[in-house]
C-alpha cells in the first residue's frame, strides 16, 4: 500500500471525525437538552451504538458513495483526497461557527468538484434512482433533499400522537418520556452510525480499489470499524456547539418533544440506511425539531432566525466544498 493511498485513508478517517463533530452529537442533543441524561452518559450511549450501526446494517450506503467518482487507477486517489479535503475544510468552518451543516452534502460536493477539474463532467457518475435505490450524485441529492421534510413530518405526527396519549396518562408520563428518550437516542445513534460511518467507509473502499488493494467497491471490516470509531471520536471531541443549536436554540424542547424528535429521526435515517440512501443526521434531526414545534401548534415559538441561518449553511455546503475540493486538486497538481 503506497503513501498516497495511506494518506487518503487518513483523510477519510479525518472526515469521519469532523462528521462526528457535526452529526453524531445530534443523536444525543435532545437527550441532553431535556436533561434526560448528562453529557458524559449520552456520549457513552452514542459511542456504543455508533459502532454497532455500520457493523450490523450492511454497506448499501457505502456502495452508493463509493460509486460517485468514475475515474479509475492511481489518478482517482488524488481526486478522492482533494474531495475529502474540501469536505473536511467545510465541516471545520461550519463547526467553528456552530452551524449545523450536512457532512453528506460536503462529501458529495468535494468529490464532484475535484473530479470535474480532473477529467470533466464525465468523471462523475450523475445517476438518479434505480427503482427506489439512489444511484450516483443525483441519487444522493434526492435522498439528502427528501429526508428533512420526512423528518419534519414524522416529528409533527409523532408529537401529536404522543400528546394525545398523554392526556389520559398518569402523572408519571414525564418520567416515562425521559426514560423513553434513552431508547430513541440509542436507536438514533445506531441509525447515524449505519448511515454516516458508511459514507467514509465507502470512500475508503473506492481508494482501495483505485490503489489496487481490493477488486470490488465493498469496504473491508477494518475500514467500517475504523470509520465508526472515528465518528464516535468526533462526538466526544467537541460537537456540543452544534448540539446546543439543535437541542435548544431552534425550539425549547420538553421530554415528550425530545422523544418525538429522536423517534422520528431514527425512523427516517434507519429506513434510508436500509435503502442505501445517504442522509444528513443534522438536517433530519433539526427538521424533526421544527416539526415537533408545529405539532404542538407553536410555530411562533420556533426560532426562525436560527432556521434561516441553518438553511443558508445547507445551501452553501455543496458549492463551497466543491470549490475547495477543486482548488485542492489544482494545488496538488502544482506541487513538484
Amino acid at each position: 500500500m503506497d503513501a498516497a493511498v495511506i494518506l487518503t485513508i487518513g483523510l477519510a478517517l479525518a472526515f469521519a471525525v469532523t462528521n462526528g463533530l457535526h452529526d453524531a452529537s445530534n443523536a444525543i442533543a435532545t437527550l441532553v437538552a431535556t436533561r434526560a441524561a448528562r453529557p458524559g452518559q449520552a456520549i457513552v450511549l452514542a459511542a456504543v451504538f455508533n459502532l454497532l450501526g455500520p457493523l450490523l446494517v450492511g454497506g448499501a450506503v457505502a456502495s452508493a458513495i463509493a460509486g460517485i467518482v468514475t475515474i479509475a487507477g492511481s489518478e482517482a486517489v488524488g481526486v478522492i483526497a482533494a474531495g475529502l479535503l474540501g469536505a473536511v475544510a467545510w465541516n471545520l468552518i461550519t463547526w467553528r461557527w456552530g452551524l449545523p451543516s450536512s457532512s453528506g452534502h460536503a462529501l458529495v460536493g468535494g468529490l464532484v468538484g475535484a473530479a470535474v477539474v480532473a477529467s470533466g463532467a464525465d468523471a462523475v457518475r450523475w445517476g438518479g434512482l434505480d427503482g427506489i435505490h439512489p444511484v450516483g450524485v443525483f441519487g444522493a441529492l434526492i435522498a439528502l433533499a427528501v429526508s428533512p421534510p420526512l423528518g419534519a413530518l414524522a416529528g409533527f405526527l409523532l408529537v401529536r400522537a404522543l400528546r394525545r396519549g398523554a392526556r389520559t396518562a398518569s402523572r408519571r408520563w414525564r418520567d416515562l418520556a425521559q426514560a423513553g428518550q434513552w431508547a430513541t437516542s440509542a436507536t438514533l445513534a445506531f441509525s447515524h452510525g449505519a448511515n454516516d460511518a458508511q459514507k467514509s467507509a465507502g470512500v475508503v473502499a473506492a481508494v482501495l480499489v483505485a490503489g489496487g488493494q481490493i477488486d470490488a467497491l465493498s469496504a473491508p471490516l477494518w475500514a467500517t470499524a475504523g470509520c465508526a470509531a472515528a465518528l464516535t471520536l468526533g462526538t466526544a471531541a467537541g460537537g456540543w456547539g452544534i448540539a446546543r443549536t439543535v437541542g435548544r436554540r431552534i425550539y425549547h424542547l420538553h421530554p415528550v418533544d425530545g422523544l418525538s424528535s429522536q423517534g422520528a429521526s431514527a425512523a427516517v435515517i434507519l429506513g434510508a440506511s436500509l435503502l442505501g440512501a445517504p442522509t444528513s443526521t443534522t438536517q433530519v434531526v433539526a427538521s424533526s425539531v421544527i416539526g415537533v414545534g408545529g405539532g404542538r401548534r407553536r410555530w411562533h415559538h420556533v426560532r426562525w432566525t436560527i432556521v434561516r441561518q441553518m438553511g443558508t449553511a445547507w445551501l452553501l455546503t455543496m458549492p463551497a466544498s466543491a470549490a475547495i475540493g477543486a482548488l485542492a486538486l489544482l494545488a496538488e497538481r502544482a506541487l513538484p
